[in-house]
């Protein structure tokens, strides 16, 4: 059962939410909140949502400053924006900062669930609304890194790991496939965040199709 966290100043959207997610099979809302600040104080350390569905415009702490909140205390989470804002700079921000999808609350209903399915086995969700600033996501010209000349330096087992994230597998099957301990894959994993100065699969992912280390 994943655990889902809704974050949203709207009384009558979040409870739309949760309702909606728990009549989703493998999906539960573990708990509500009406802002970042919110989220924080209602958020146990020891039992941590496995996704946050979050939005960007609330009154206190809002959006960005909650992603920027989570990356930096729970990395592991993973963030999906749903949000009325359909703005370049938004979306493209967003996707920097490491969220794992964005979608607008005009979207229909079944997509929701797709976009949790997709971040569940892939670490992102691109949608047809969002693939259209696949290039300005991709593009981090802020990095102080030269992506292009670490992704070069790798090892071709690290490539070859990489090339193995960006698919559906879990960590587990994939240290089968590539016939090694999940200890030996969690150290590879944990070493790339490093080099790649990123902090989820995710962040992973999209450093290898900037890279060009695998094709979309």
């Amino acid at each position: 059962m994943k655990k889902i966290a809704v974050v949203d100043d709207h009384e009558m959207v979040r409870e739309s939410l949760v309702k909606i997610i728990n009549e989703y099979p493998g999906y539960q809302v573990l708990f509500e909140a009406n802002n970042g600040k919110d989220f924080i104080l209602k958020l146990n350390p020891e039992d941590p949502p496995w996704l946050v569905l979050l939005d960007v415009k609330m009154k206190e702490m809002n959006g960005f400053e909650t992603v920027h909140w989570i990356k930096e205390h729970h990395p592991q989470m993973r963030i999906l924006i749903l949000s009325m804002l359909d703005d370049k700079n938004t979306i493209v921000r967003m996707f920097h900062l490491g969220v794992n999808g964005y979608l607008f609350k005009s979207s229909r209903l079944q997509e929701l669930k797709k976009a949790f399915e997709e971040i569940r086995k892939k670490e992102i969700y691109i949608n047809e609304a969002t693939l259209r600033y696949l290039p300005e996501i991709l593009n981090k010209s802020e990095e102080s890194i030269n992506e292009y000349e670490t992704a070069q330096s790798l090892s071709e087992r690290e490539k070859d790991f990489l090339k193995w994230l960006c698919s559906e597998k879990p960590l587990k099957e994939i240290a089968a496939e590539m016939n090694l301990s999940p200890r030996t894959i969690d150290g590879y994993r944990d070493s790339l965040f490093q080099k790649t100065q990123t902090r989820s699969r995710s962040g992973l992912v999209l450093f290898s199709i900037r890279t060009k280390l695998v094709d979309l």
